[in-house]
C-alpha cells in the first residue's frame, strides 16, 4: 500500500501502513460492514467432492513380535565342547548338527556295556547247557538242583535284560555328545565357546533358536471392541495388516489366530495373536508394531479426505463451497478413517465440494476460487500449482 502524499502520519514518523492492517481487519469486524468485507475477499483452495461408497472398518492396537517358538540349546551330556557348527544368525532346520561334545569317553563306556552283554549272553548259554543236563538226568538227581538250573537261567536272562538297558542308554548318551537343533528358526549368538566344558545343569545354554517363519505378533485392543472382533472372526478369516512403530510403513499382512480367554483387569484390554507366515524376514522378534485389523466393511458411506477434516472447540467441521463459491461451516459427525478417507455419517451429503486444502483462509461465507477441477475422494490431493491467497 502506497502513502498519499498529503499523509501528516506518514511525512512525520514515516508509514506503519502495514503494521495497521491487522488493525484496520478487526476494526473492520467489529463494524456494520464486516460481513460485506468477508465476501468481498478472495481465497483459491482445493476442495474435493465427497462420495458415497464402501469403507473397511480397522481396529488399531500395539503390538509386540513374538517367535512362533523359541528353544535354547543345552547340552545333555558333561565334557569339553569340541565344535560348533553354525553359522551365527544362520537359518537353521529340525535336526541340523549345531555343537558337538567329546565323545571319548562316552564311547568307550559303551564298549564296555557291550563287552559285558557278551560275557553275560555267554553265562547264559552255559547256564542252559547245565539246565539241559539236570533235566536228562532228572531221575538221578535231586529236585533242588534242577530248580538252582533253571533260576541260574532266569538269572543271566535278567542280566543280558540290564546289560542291553545300558548299551542302549550309553548309545543315547554317545548321540546326545551330537546337539542337533529341535525346531526350525534362526539361531542367535553364540553363547559358549569351542574349548570350554559343558554341563547338562547349565542354565545359559549355547545359543538359542527362534522360529520366525511363521511368526507371531500379540497385540490389545480395549475391551469394548472385543465383540466387534468376535463377529468378525466367525464370519471368516480376519486380515490384520502389520505397520511399523511410527505407522509409516506397512510391513506385512497375517491373519487373526486366536483371542485371549480373559480381559487384563488393570488396563481393560484384550489380548490378540496374529499369525504371519514372515517369509520376506520383515518381522523380527520382540520387535514393536502397529496392527490394524480388518473388522468388517461400512457400505454405502459418504466419503471425504481425511484432510478436510478440521478440529474445533465444539467438535469436527468441514468447509462446504456452495453454489456461489461462498464457503459454508458445516459440522459433522465422523465414523472411522482408512486410507486417507473418514466416513461422515452426519452434516455432508455425497455430491458435494469440501475443502481439503486452504481452509486456514476461510471464515463463514468467505468467496473461494477452486484451485482444481472437483475429483471423487480418492484421497489423493489435487495439484494446488499457483494456488494463493487472491485478495
Amino acid at each position: 500500500m502506497l502513502c498519499a502524499a498529503t499523509c501528516t502520519l506518514c511525512a512525520v514518523t514515516g508509514c506503519h501502513h502495514d503494521e495497521a492492517v491487522p488493525r484496520d481487519r478487526a476494526m473492520a469486524a467489529s463494524s456494520p460492514s464486516a460481513a460485506g468485507a468477508i465476501a468481498s475477499r478472495t481465497v483459491q483452495v482445493v476442495a474435493v467432492a465427497a462420495r458415497q461408497g464402501d469403507q473397511p472398518q480397522y481396529l488399531d492396537g500395539l503390538g509386540t513380535v513374538t517367535a512362533y517358538n523359541t528353544s535354547t540349546i543345552h547340552t545333555r551330556v558333561d565334557g569339553p565342547l569340541t565344535k560348533i557348527a553354525f553359522r551365527e544368525g544362520q537359518l537353521v532346520h529340525a535336526g541340523d548338527l549345531l555343537a558337538v561334545v567329546d565323545k571319548r569317553t562316552y564311547a568307550a563306556q559303551l564298549d564296555q556295556a557291550r563287552a559285558q552283554l557278551v560275557k553275560d549272553q555267554a553265562q547264559l548259554a552255559s547256564a542252559r547247557a547245565d539246565l539241559a543236563h539236570f533235566e536228562a538226568a532228572r531221575e538221578a538227581l535231586p529236585v533242588q538242583q534242577i530248580e538252582h538250573g533253571q533260576a541260574a537261567v532266569d538269572e543271566a536272562i535278567a542280566t543280558i535284560g540290564v546289560d542291553r538297558a545300558q548299551v542302549t542308554s550309553l548309545a543315547l548318551t554317545l548321540e546326545f555328545c551330537e546337539i542337533r537343533s529341535p525346531i526350525d528358526g534362526v539361531i542367535g549368538l553364540r553363547l559358549v565357546d569351542v574349548g570350554n566344558i559343558v554341563h547338562a545343569a547349565d542354565t545359559t545354554g549355547i545359543a538359542v533358536v527362534t522360529q520366525v517363519q511363521p511368526i507371531a505378533v500379540v497385540f490389545t485392543l480395549p475391551q469394548g471392541q472385543l465383540p466387534t472382533v468376535q463377529a468378525a472372526s466367525r464370519a471368516g478369516p480376519v486380515v490384520a495388516d502389520i505397520h511399523d512403530r511410527n505407522l509409516e510403513r506397512k510391513l506385512t499382512s497375517g491373519r487373526l489366530l486366536a483371542i485371549d480367554n480373559q480381559i487384563d483387569t488393570t488396563t481393560g484390554t484384550a489380548r490378540f495373536k496374529v499369525e504371519v507366515d514372515n517369509r520376506d524376514g520383515a518381522l523380527f522378534p520382540n520387535q514393536f508394531v502397529n496392527v490394524r485389523l480388518l473388522a468388517g466393511t461400512a457400505h454405502d458411506v459418504v466419503l471425504v479426505p481425511t484432510a478436510a477434516i478440521q478440529p474445533s472447540p465444539g467438535g469436527k467441521l468441514v468447509y462446504v463451497v456452495g453454489a456461489d463459491h461462498a464457503v459454508g461451516v458445516r459440522p459433522v459427525e465422523v465414523g472411522s478413517a482408512a486410507r486417507d478417507l473418514t466416513v461422515i455419517t452426519k452434516g455432508v451429503a455425497a455430491g458435494e465440494l469440501v475443502v481439503t486444502s486452504g481452509a486456514d483462509k476461510l471464515e463463514q461465507g468467505t468467496r473461494v476460487v477452486v484451485a482444481a477441477p472437483a475429483t471423487a475422494a480418492t484421497g489423493t490431493r489435487p495439484s494446488t500449482d499457483g494456488a494463493g491467497d487472491g485478495r
